[in-house]
């Protein structure tokens, strides 16, 4: 595997592009390859094994293309595939978890919120990191119809924000004083959180400390890329580009492409 093969990526949309901005800011010099199987979004009401195909066909896309590791950048797929995909394919993998540790921790009310999809919810990954915490109140929120608006591009209209409100007041009056987002498409929506819970609830998500494992994973392996050239970041997707184009400022080439 060389130094200057790219990192792989892939989400069910558009929301892993908030995991690939965090790991482009701290790894600049990295080529990066970015799948969104809009086609396929949402993965949080698919079974278990229609989410481990379909992880599977994205990771085998991104090994084709020969990628030194691979991002699952969607906590769906990671909650439920991660494991199966360590055992299939000889690669290093990052997964993506909701931050529930970290706000457990810190919480002073002793109760946090999580806005995450029925699929991560339902997860045995998940259930296992909640039964770390017993003494924390977790008020857990399926996200029903967020990821399908983001995917349409509806991310500042008011369908949107009735639908954050009637998810997060109830959590709001339940005292949180965290709330996780466990699913990599919803840090899109933070200026419209924003708007319904007050400043004193922290948001939390997993975009930071993904670039930093990614980093240190690529360390241990010695596949950090050293080279000066200019890096080349390359997006595809599966449905139409427009929206993928939009969340990245319209800064990025976008590619259709059928997988």
């Amino acid at each position: 595997m060389k130094q200057e093969n790219a990192i792989g990526l892939f989400d069910s949309g558009i929301g892993g592009t908030s995991i690939w901005k965090e790991v482009h800011a701290l790894l600049p010099n990295e080529n990066t390859i970015y799948l969104a199987d809009s086609k396929n979004a949402p993965y949080g009401l698919k079974s278990k094994d229609e989410i481990i195909g379909l992880s599977c066909k994205n990771t085998e896309l991104l090994l084709e293309l020969n990628c030194k590791i691979i991002i699952v950048a969607c906590n769906t797929a990671t909650t439920n595939a991660i494991k199966e995909l360590r055992t299939k394919y000889k690669v290093p993998f990052i997964g993506i978890e909701p931050a529930i540790k970290p706000a457990a921790l810190q919480s002073k009310t002793h109760t946090i919120g999580i806005l995450a999809t029925k699929g991560t919810l339902n997860s045995e990954l998940f259930h296992q990191s909640v039964s770390n915490h017993p003494d924390v109140r977790i008020i857990e929120q399926i996200g029903h119809g967020l990821v399908q608006l983001i995917e349409n591009g509806d991310i500042d209209s008011p369908e949107m924000l009735e639908l954050l409100k009637s998810y997060l007041i109830p959590m709001v009056e339940k005292n949180i004083d965290y709330l996780v987002l466990g699913c990599s498409h919803y840090p899109y929506l933070i200026p419209q959180i924003k708007k319904i819970i007050p400043a004193s609830i922290k948001i939390i998500d997993s975009g930071e400390a993904v670039a930093k494992q990614t980093q240190k994973v690529l360390e241990q392996h010695q596949l950090l890329n050293i080279s000066n050239e200019k890096s080349v970041q390359l997006f595809y997707t599966n449905s139409e580009p427009h929206v993928l184009e939009n969340i990245l400022n319209n800064q990025e080439k976008v590619v259709y492409k059928q997988f």
